[in-house]
């Protein structure tokens, strides 16, 4: 299941307190990566926030992987997470067809 992962910053997190851990963060963000786990991973363009996308079980594997991240560790970060389906409405375009989509939110 694809598990989208938006980065929440903890309140009163200064800049100071990311520096030591940025490293780390990096290398095991890579091993994720390479793992095939985290499956793409982004900046937000309008402020410095992590947006993840995360191939997982369900959410509580999503949120046992991300407990693995230093910064979060750390109590500096965590993550809103969001779990994804495959968007069933295409399978409308096809109904006059005969054809009939097998997905929940048809």
């Amino acid at each position: 299941m694809k598990i989208l992962a938006l980065e929440v910053e903890t309140e009163n997190a200064s800049p100071k307190q990311f520096e030591p851990h940025l490293g780390a963060e990096a290398r095991r963000a890579w091993e994720l990566h390479q793992s095939d786990i985290l499956r793409e991973l982004y900046f937000r363009a309008n402020r410095s926030s992590a947006v993840l996308i995360l191939e997982c079980a369900n959410t509580l594997e999503a949120e046992q992987v991300l407990e693995t991240l230093p910064l979060v560790q750390a109590d500096l970060i965590r993550f809103d997470l969001i779990p994804l389906v495959p968007y069933p409405g295409f399978g409308r375009l096809f109904e006059e067809q005969g054809w009939q989509s097998k997905h929940p939110l048809q």
